[in-house]
């Protein structure tokens, strides 16, 4: 049983995996989107893969806590996800600033730019995942 997390772009979906006690979150990779049906096939390959059940969206949300024109497509393809993953839990996650945190961290690391542009997606997905697991409660800790 894991969680994935789904930073999802125009261009590209960063993906991010939880291990399997649900504590950390890992980068796995950044999708090019090309086709809605290729993306679709490539996301149920790793759902298969992972065992994964719930999905966390990113849910860009403006800084007074509205949601936009990004945020609303996010919640339609929320909608599409759940229709497409009928036995997976679908999320929406407040993503606010998790492009900017994972833009810093890697700045932290002295990740060139160019290397910064490739993995940024993916970095964004696995702060909105962790944040989505540091906020499970947990019943086994003292």
């Amino acid at each position: 049983m894991r969680i994935l997390a789904l930073d999802v772009g125009d261009k590209t979906i960063g993906i991010a995996v939880s291990d399997e006690l649900l504590l950390t979150a890992q980068g796995l990779e950044v999708i090019r989107r090309s086709s809605p049906v290729k993306d679709l096939l490539r996301l149920k390959q790793i759902v298969a893969d992972y065992a994964v059940t719930t999905i966390v969206i990113g849910l860009p949300k403006n800084m007074n806590g509205t949601i936009g024109p990004r945020g609303q497509a996010m919640e339609q393809f929320a909608l599409q996800m759940g229709e497409n993953f009928p036995e997976t839990q679908i999320k929406l996650w407040d993503e606010r600033l998790s492009t900017v945190a994972a833009e810093r961290s890697l700045i932290a690391a002295d990740v060139s730019r160019g290397k910064r542009k490739a993995v940024i997606d993916k970095m964004a997905a696995v702060f909105i995942l962790q944040g989505y697991l540091d906020s499970l409660p947990r019943k086994d800790l003292p």
